[in-house]
């Protein structure tokens, strides 16, 4: 049984209705969100995130937004007029308060992934003119510049052969094939995204170059199902959206209590970099066969046998071929 002084409380206690204004949808932050929303109890708005309908005359009490690409959305919620958290970079012209990725970071991680292996060659692979994809390979360029490497971009919207005709996937593949081939190896290649690195892994698989050994790949996002299942698992950044969703609602909590906005963006740290088969011969809980596989990839441009990684691993002939089953 409820105090009255308990009970007048609640009564006095508003529920607020936050509309998500997610030109970009991405499930983890809309997790994040929501997971604060449940703790303060909110009334989540979704009509842009499901319906990707401008709710225009809808009344609440704040917005979280990605205002990307999309002009009306833009005006939308300028024209609103309440407090609001944006996700995005893409517009910093509009005065909102942001909670960010922090893309350096991100990119820091790959470039580290790579660097502490020992890698000599690197590219960079982006397939659209996307502001976040230029300003990852800029950052892993200047990395890489810093340790005193170059670093090759390969862009296939700006390459001579690239087409939007129904031979695109094809056209692509095959570029994409050349490109590879014609790469000093090793080579530590970084995907714009987890779908850029899948198209890298099966390019290499169909024209016989090997993944990791002569070829190296990370991706961004940690965004493909079932990872694990695949042939060859892809190594990726999570970027650690869940986080962002609950840190932007929390920021606008505060806003919609009348507290003033931070002076700066805020910006969330990567969960890190999943290092899976991909980039990485010792992603594998096998001590012995690890330094195995070192030296084989050290050392891969040599003649070695079975004794040599034997020795290596510190095993029997018998006892190697049985760690490999």
């Amino acid at each position: 049984m409820l105090f009255r002084s308990e009970a007048k409380f609640l009564m006095r206690r508003k529920q607020y209705r936050v509309l998500l204004a997610l030109g970009w949808y991405e499930q983890r932050l809309h997790m994040g969100i929501a997971k604060y929303a449940l703790e303060a109890g909110w009334h989540l708005c979704t009509d842009v995130t499901k319906e990707k309908v401008i709710p225009w005359g809808w009344t609440g009490d704040g917005i979280l937004a990605w205002l990307g690409a999309g002009e009306d959305l833009a005006k939308f919620v300028v024209d609103a007029k309440l407090p609001t958290v944006d996700f995005s970079r893409r517009r910093l012209e509009l005065p909102f308060p942001r909670v960010l990725i922090d893309d350096d970071a991100s990119v820091q991680l790959v470039a580290d992934h790579f660097l502490v292996r020992g890698f000599n060659h690197f590219m960079y692979y982006s397939a659209q003119d996307n502001w976040a994809f230029e300003k990852h390979g800029e950052a892993f360029a200047e990395i890489l510049k810093r340790a005193g490497h170059d670093c090759t971009w390969i862009r296939w919207h700006k390459s001579p052969a690239y087409s939007t005709g129904h031979m695109q996937w094809k056209d692509k593949r095959r570029w994409l094939a050349v490109e590879l081939k014609k790469a000093p190896k090793p080579l530590a290649l970084f995907a714009a995204t987890d779908d850029h690195a899948l198209e890298v892994v099966e390019v290499c698989e169909g024209v016989g170059l090997s993944v990791p050994e002569e070829v190296s790949v990370v991706g961004m996002d940690n965004s493909l199902l079932a990872v694990d299942a695949m042939s060859t698992p892809i190594s990726s950044v999570d970027q650690n959206f869940t986080t962002l969703g609950y840190r932007g609602a929390e920021l606008l909590d505060r806003l919609m209590h009348g507290k003033p906005p931070p002076p700066q963006p805020i910006h969330i740290p990567p969960t890190g970099l999943i290092a899976r088969k991909s980039s990485d011969l010792l992603a594998i809980n096998h001590p012995s066969l690890a330094r195995s596989l070192r030296y084989l990839w050290s050392n891969y441009q040599k003649p070695i046998g079975v004794d040599d990684l034997a020795r290596a691993a510190g095993m029997s002939r018998s006892g190697l071929h049985q760690a490999f089953i």
